[in-house]
This record gives C-alpha cells, structure tokens and sequence, in this order.
C-alpha cells in the first residue's frame, strides 16, 4: 500500500512540473501543443498523399478524394459524336508532300470549347495554325447538349481530319461558383479514343484561344511518356513551367502552388498515348485548379519521367492568351428586310450561327443603315 501511494505521489508531482504554474504559461503551453498537433497531421496528409490548400480551407482535400477516388463518370453517358473525318486532303505541308510525313507520329489535338460570341473566330485562327502541321487529328469537344450543324460545316474548310464531340458540362455545375470547364471536353475525347482503340501517337490538350508556335508540334511529336514545356501568360509570374538542371526536370516555377504535385498549365505537357494505355483508368477530376494535377497523378507520373522540351525549358513555344468576352448582340431591324434584295438576311443568318448577333423585330439596339454621313432607313435602300 505504501509502495502504491508513494509511486501516485511521484506521478502527480511529476505532472505538476509539466503544467506551468501562471496562467500565462499555460496559454503558451496551450498554443504549442495546438502548434505540434498541426505539425503532425499536416506530415500524415503528405505522407497519405493528400492535398492541402492552406489559402482555400482544408475543403479542397475532402473534396479532390471525393471526385477522384469516387470516379462517377458525370460526362462519358453525355458525349455525342457529331461528325468524323479521317481524310487529310491537304496536298502540300510546309513546303513538303502529304507523302513525306507519312512516318511521322500523329498527333491528337484535343481543343475544349463553348459557344460564346468569339467561339468561330477563335478556331478559325488555331484550325490555320493547325493546318500547317502534319499528321494531327483534330479533336473539337463542344460543351453543348447537342450537335451544332454549322460547327461540322466549318470544320472541313481546314481539309485536316478531326472529330466534332458534343460533350456539355454536367448539369450540377451549371450554378457552381468556379466552373470545371473544359473537364467534360477533354473527358469525352479520351473516351473516344479508348473508343477508337488509338494506342499511338501523343495526346496535347489545347484551349481555342491560346498562341502556338509551329515548333511546338515538333517537340512534341517524339514524347515518349510525358514532356512538359513552359506556357507565357500565366496569372502572376507571366510564366509556368518546369525548373530544368542538367537537363532533368527538378521543380516547378508556378504562382499558384496550392498543395498541387504537378502545378503546371494544361497546355504544358504531352503524353504519348501507349504511355497512358499502361493507365487505363486515367482521368480528370471536376474540380477547378486541379485538372491538370491528378491528370498526370492518374498516369502514375515520376518526376524522373519528364521529358523538357523547348531548349531545356528556355523556350516559350506556347501562350495563353485570352480574348476578352462580349455578349451576343441583338439588332432591332425588321425581318422584312432580311430577304435576297439586299445581303442582310445571309449576313445575319450566318452571325446567329456562329453565336455571334441576331436581328429581331422588336428587341435590342436598333440598327443605322448610314449613307454619306447621314442615318437613312432601310426603305429608303430597299424599297
């Protein structure tokens, strides 16, 4: 008995020691071991391989787990193939035969877009850009419900095979404060591939409003799992991209880190396609600022794998430019001027089309029909 007492007498005195005395000290006794919890689960998560994003609130790990372990598949029942073409009709290259590219690897451009005003303008410039490279296959996923007759028309004029998909945005993100876009576009287009069976060639994700150097698809074209390459333009740094040393890819120069592995812009890597078979279930989650991330982390992707282009990475062969956006304009004139007496009816018949005005009897700005300075009516030129 007196053993027993004398052991508890020592065990509290001891315990005593340890808590301070003040109520000060106690505050700060307090703070250290909040301090030294923290410390300690923020060395779990990195070790479980999780995502913190300190300036975001602890949410954005609960819910990458959610999107990318809980693969529900929001788009691939929503894809629709609207139009095929696999014949290149383009007769010359860069000064060089269809023939003489025959051996080169395709390249499968993934390009996500949306209707809005500038939608036709701005593949109208890349679908030129993109008719200078040999062996691509253009992939256009639309993010619409269904297939727009007038984008397959347009896409033939550039004589380069591409498939048209109507792949819209889950319809639960619609109201969402930060929309994952392009997600369910460039979603479906790996879906057609797998689809396809097309184990080869290098797979490149490129937004329709970005700037492409043509020796950007010569890099490219000889990846042999992922190569990555800086992108100008990018939020506060005006740059993204890898940090080479001797010739090995070490790091990464982005303004937004936020926990990601791989913070790197989506038009900042290719993948060859027989790489990413090996990985049968690689995706892209929906959750904005991580695509690009647990894309790569579905490849199983070591830094060691990465392939610099571009001069070691001292190259800027890519650019994300935007274009600013307007609204779709509505011209008040009347519908009995738009008929073959003058060129108004095909004019805005072909702007509706492209998303970009329509007239209307009644609504929106009414339009001035102008001769020598002076505002004239539609009578007057028509009648």
């Amino acid at each position: 008995m007196f053993s027993s007492s004398k052991q508890e007498k020592m065990s509290l005195s001891a315990s005593r020691l340890l808590w301070p005395k003040t109520v000060f000290g106690r505050r700060i006794f307090v703070v250290i071991m909040i301090l030294v919890t923290l410390f300690l689960y923020v060395a779990w998560c990195i070790v479980d391989d999780c995502v913190i994003d300190l300036s975001h609130g602890f949410g954005t790990m609960d819910m990458l787990k959610r999107y990318t372990q809980d693969d529900i598949g929001l788009n691939e029942q929503l894809k629709f193939v609207c139009e095929e073409n696999f014949q290149d009709t383009r007769l010359y290259m860069q000064d060089k035969r269809q023939e003489d590219w025959k051996n080169l690897s395709m390249i499968y451009f993934v390009t996500p877009t949306y209707p809005r005003k500038e939608q036709i303008p701005e593949l109208l410039r890349l679908g030129y850009t993109l008719q200078h490279i040999p062996r691509l296959h253009w992939i256009v996923a639309n993010d619409y419900n269904s297939c727009n007759p007038y984008l397959n028309t347009f896409l033939y004029r550039f004589h380069i095979p591409f498939t048209h998909l109507s792949s819209p945005m889950p319809s639960q993100f619609n109201n969402a404060k930060a929309k994952p876009r392009g997600v369910s576009n460039r979603r479906a287009a790996m879906e057609w591939l797998r689809s396809r069976n097309i184990t080869s060639g290098i797979l490149y994700f490129g937004d329709d409003d970005n700037t492409y150097d043509l020796k950007l698809f010569q890099e490219i074209r000889d990846t042999k799992r992922v190569s990555m390459f800086p992108v100008g333009l990018i939020a506060n740094y005006g740059i993204s991209g890898p940090v080479v040393r001797k010739g090995k890819v070490v790091g990464f120069l982005d303004s937004w880190v936020a926990g990601r592995r791989w913070p790197v812009d989506m038009a900042g890597f290719a993948v060859n396609l027989a790489y990413m078979t090996e990985h049968p279930n690689a995706s892209m989650p929906f959750v904005p600022g991580y695509e690009e991330d647990y894309f790569l982390r579905s490849l199983a992707l070591r830094l060691d794998m990465i392939e610099p282009k571009g001069n070691n990475c001292t190259e800027i062969l890519v650019w994300h430019t935007q274009t600013k956006n307007h609204e779709p304009t509505t011209v008040q004139i009347s519908r009995d001027y738009l008929d073959n007496r003058s060129n108004l009816g095909l004019l805005f018949e072909s702007l509706s089309n492209m998303g970009v005005a329509k007239a209307s009897d009644r609504g929106g700005a009414k339009a001035i029909i102008s001769k020598n300075g002076k505002s004239k009516p539609l009578s007057y030129f028509l009648s």
